[in-house]
């Protein structure tokens, strides 16, 4: 039988909605000589401009309050910005030869949303507890299916110490990337995995040349383990949402070891993503 979960007011939905529409972003100027300083309610954990005359740089080794912003001449550009629990701030950003203020303070409440949804009593919807067993489902069997094909798409590999980490398969199936990976480990040591992680980076062009990455959050993963001993090797998969890449942006896997420093990063081609199998 199917479950419904019974809902109030749709006006407040469409209102919210509404007033996310019409919202006008404040404008942050910078320029190429002075370094404009951010600090926000949380950590940073994302941060990227729209137009490569702009720069916005923050730590992605270890999540602060404050970001930098530069600028070289040339047409405005938004900022995006989310921070660590989620809230997320959006400007628009000018070139000014002759600036007035180098420091901005930003509250919570110039947030314009949070990238999770917020539960509103506005709906009357079914029940989608089926529908996501279903789909579960689905991403298990064509998981398993997968890695047990002897299918390449290429030589992705990269080693660190003994540890090799490689995409052996990019696979596109209904709406969803397939990235079928290994790990071995030719060491002595066991591997214990602090995360992995995917994220597509920018390479900006000009002068000040500089590298954005936005982290990429996988709907499923398949076998994905925890440790892989000495002289083990692992196959798993991820599954992300399709997408593609323009030429000057590329895909990298990140490993990190817990309590270890063998690190990898796996720089992945644009002709990867946008060609799968």
């Amino acid at each position: 039988m199917k479950k419904y979960i019974i809902i109030s007011t749709l006006v407040l939905s469409f209102a919210f909605a509404k007033a996310q529409t019409t919202t006008i972003l404040d404008t942050i100027y910078a320029n190429d000589t002075k370094n404009v300083a951010l600090f926000f309610p949380e950590p940073i954990r994302q941060g990227i401009t729209g137009s490569d005359n702009f720069v916005f740089t923050y730590n992605r080794e270890k999540e602060q309050y404050f970001g930098l912003l530069q600028a070289k001449p040339g047409k405005e550009s938004n900022l995006l910005v989310v921070n660590r629990n989620g809230s997320i701030f959006s400007y628009i950003v000018r070139y000014k030869k002759q600036l007035s203020k180098l420091n901005y303070f930003i509250s919570l409440s110039n947030s314009i949303g949070n990238e999770k949804p917020i539960k509103v009593d506005s709906i009357l919807a079914e029940s989608s507890e089926e529908r996501v067993d279903n789909r579960t489902y689905y991403y298990q069997k064509f998981c398993s299916y997968l890695l047990n094909r002897n299918q390449r798409i290429g030589r992705i590999k990269k080693r660190n110490e003994g540890i090799v980490l490689s995409v052996e398969n990019i696979v596109f199936d209904k709406e969803e990337l397939y990235f079928v990976i290994q790990i071995e480990n030719n060491s002595t040591l066991d591997y214990d995995l602090n995360f992995l992680k995917l994220s597509v980076e920018t390479r900006q062009k000009g002068k000040k040349k500089s590298l954005q990455r936005l982290y990429q959050e996988p709907i499923f993963k398949h076998n994905m383990p925890s440790k892989i001993t000495e002289n083990e090797t692992v196959r798993f998969v991820y599954v992300l949402p399709k997408f593609s890449l323009s030429n000057d942006r590329r895909a990298i896997f990140e490993l990190h070891e817990k309590d270890g420093e063998r690190n990898i990063e796996l720089k992945i081609s644009h002709s990867y993503i946008n060609n799968p199998n």
